[in-house]
């Protein structure tokens, strides 16, 4: 963290943490910045004059560009690649330094990892996007304890209560891939979830539901299955559905990921997608395009997210309560080669 220009005296860290601020909205005031509230200006004045806190003399060196963060769990997966490209280009127009690192969110016994939180403040990062499926209690704690501002992106699970955060509108992705079948002519549709604890796969299985109620088509309750995101799990949930006394003509899949499994279960009955069955995704990841045939799809539009977020994270440091703490991108419906009415047969 930057220090005075004296040998002694308090860091700008010490500063910030008297006044109530983040390191990046102390620097402001003190670099005469004028995007910083007044009553802000005034408590952290206050504290500079109170620790004795010595300005550094103004100089013709080029300073260098504030720095922020993305976490991600993994970096090889097409999820994060999405997310880093969206990022990367809003941390450019915004004259950002931007450092990406892996890691997991908890570590043994439940513990939260502290590698990367004392990474990121040694090299004093002025915020961080993270693209996790959930923070750990220590974590926010550590974030909260640091004052370092921060935003979610895309979570899996509800945030506690402030943490601002930036996904899809889960809920009406889920309800047009659902209509999308609908309007083909399907009645017999099933739904196959990823984790049933997790609000955005919960959000996409309730547009299902909202879009089968207002057709007023039955949900019988074997057609709501839930897998664990694997290929392997999809497969077996897929066996279920067929082996009912009266499957379904078409699936809501609510994660790509799981859709080559649900394609191979089809595949081992002798059916053929689309003819026999129609599947809609959810994600329009790059597989979408590739897996034959290629898949319908609910585009959940990732690199537009990082931007939205790296956006607001930079409203929050500078000090800024963003006008809305969750904010939910439009998703729609890719149609490719996956959907078609169903055989008269099965109606």
């Amino acid at each position: 963290m930057a220090r005075s220009s004296g040998s002694t005296g308090p860091t700008l860290a010490v500063v910030a943490r008297e006044a109530g601020v983040s390191v990046p909205t102390a620097s402001k005031v003190v670099n005469g910045r004028e995007d910083v509230a007044p009553e802000t200006r005034r408590r952290v004045t206050e504290v500079l004059d109170r620790l004795g806190y010595i300005r550094r003399p103004r100089c013709q060196t080029p300073k260098p560009a504030a720095m922020v963060d993305l976490v991600v769990h993994s970096l090889d997966n097409a999820w994060s690649g999405a997310v880093l490209h969206g990022a990367a280009e809003a941390a450019h127009e915004a004259g950002l330094e931007l450092v990406v690192s892996a890691a997991a969110t908890r570590g043994r016994g439940g513990s939260s990892e502290h590698g990367w939180p004392d990474k990121l403040y040694a090299r004093g990062s002025s915020g961080v996007l993270f693209h996790l499926t959930e923070l750990a209690p220590a974590q926010y704690a550590w974030l909260d304890e640091h004052q370092i501002p921060f935003v979610l992106i895309d979570p899996a699970h509800d945030p506690p209560p402030g943490v601002p955060s930036v996904a899809a509108a889960n809920w009406q992705g889920g309800m047009a891939a659902t209509e999308h079948l609908i309007g083909l002519g399907h009645r017999r549709i099933a739904v196959i979830g990823g984790l049933g604890r997790a609000v955005r796969d919960g959000g996409r299985v309730a547009g299902y539901r909202s879009a089968m109620a207002a057709a007023a088509l039955p949900v019988p309750s074997a057609y709501v299955r839930y897998g664990d995101i694997s290929e392997a799990g999809a497969r077996h949930r897929m066996a279920e559905l067929l082996d009912l006394h009266e499957p379904p003509t078409a699936v809501f899949v609510c994660s790509d990921q799981m859709v080559p499994g649900v394609y191979q279960a089809a595949g081992e009955r002798g059916l053929r997608v689309p003819r026999d069955i129609s599947v809609v995704g959810f994600d329009d990841l790059p597989q979408a395009r590739w897996i034959t045939p290629a898949l319908t799809t609910v585009r959940q539009p990732l690199s537009e997210m990082a931007a939205a977020a790296l956006r607001k994270l930079l409203r929050l440091m500078t000090g800024e309560i963003p006008e809305a703490i969750r904010t939910e991108l439009s998703t729609r419906v890719m149609v490719r080669s996956s959907t078609a009415p169903p055989l008269r047969a099965l109606l």
